[in-house]
């Protein structure tokens, strides 16, 4: 791919149309190519890769900021990108961009992640995908330098483009441009979050709860995403679809599981 080339560029986010982040990211992808704007009508945080089956969808046409127009989806951000294939486009982007989410998408978090999930529908489809998050959950975030960040990726995929079964994950530390040591490639760290959940009852005397809790780091790595953040770095997480646990099947290997089962018409066969 020349580097020279107009993408055609599918953005989604999990923040909602109208949340600022996506605003800068629309600001800093534009240059790149042909932009195509489908996300959800309200806020699908913490939505993982819930797809729609039981209700219809939606979509409406909304004026942005400027003259950018997109697509308010009704669905979740899994839905957005499928509706915005296989609907509104007529032929698949070159790239997908998710985010910039507020609030970092690192470690296991990617499993929750509306914004990741857009992005690794994207991947799904064959698609080359990359979702962006900031470490910055309040709506007055500054978006100076994630901007800066987007430009620099999408030049290097227009460079070197990755394989189109990939989506990048990527985390920007809540820092000045001038601040952030760089960007490195890192692998997910793991841990996992202990949930607590607050307990409450309503004016009418029913139980409700909140969901609370705290994360919890499992190890030191100096290649995983969380130190990356934690030391001044943009993280950039190669994301696969394929979720097999191939170092376990040795261990599985071990069960001599059979090939084939002697049923008894079989047996019966034989006399």
């Amino acid at each position: 791919m020349k580097s020279n080339k107009k993408l055609e560029i599918l953005i989604c986010n999990d923040d909602g149309i109208t949340a600022p982040g996506i605003y800068h990211l629309i600001q800093a992808a534009k240059e790149f190519g042909n932009l195509t704007i489908v996300a959800p009508d309200s806020p699908q945080s913490g939505m993982g890769h819930a797809i729609s089956v039981g209700k219809p969808l939606r979509l409406n046409k909304v004026h942005l900021e400027g003259e950018t127009e997109g697509w308010a989806c009704s669905g979740t951000p899994v839905d957005c990108i499928k509706l915005a294939t296989g609907v509104i486009l007529k032929h698949k982007p070159d790239l997908i961009l998710s985010g910039i989410n507020h609030g970092a998408n690192s470690s296991i978090n990617i499993f929750y992640s509306g914004t990741m999930s857009a992005a690794i529908e994207g991947a799904i489809e064959g698609i080359p995908s990359m979702g962006f998050s900031l470490l910055n959950w309040s709506m007055d975030a500054d978006f100076t330098a994630s901007k800066e960040i987007v430009k620099i990726l999408l030049q290097k995929f227009l460079e070197n483009p990755f394989p189109p079964h990939v989506a990048l994950n990527v985390n920007i530390p809540d820092l000045p441009f001038e601040r952030i040591k760089g960007i490195r490639i890192t692998r997910q760290a793991q841990g996992r979050w202990v949930e607590e959940f607050d307990h409450r009852k309503d004016p009418y005397g029913r139980d409700y709860y909140w969901l609370t809790g705290k994360f919890c780091l499992e190890e030191e790595g100096e290649d995983t995403d969380i130190w990356a953040l934690e030391n001044g770095y943009v993280s950039v997480c190669p994301v696969e679809i394929d979720a097999t646990a191939h170092h376990a099947i040795p261990s599985f290997n071990m069960w001599r599981l059979p090939h084939h089962f002697e049923h008894p018409s079989q047996v019966e066969e034989k006399f």
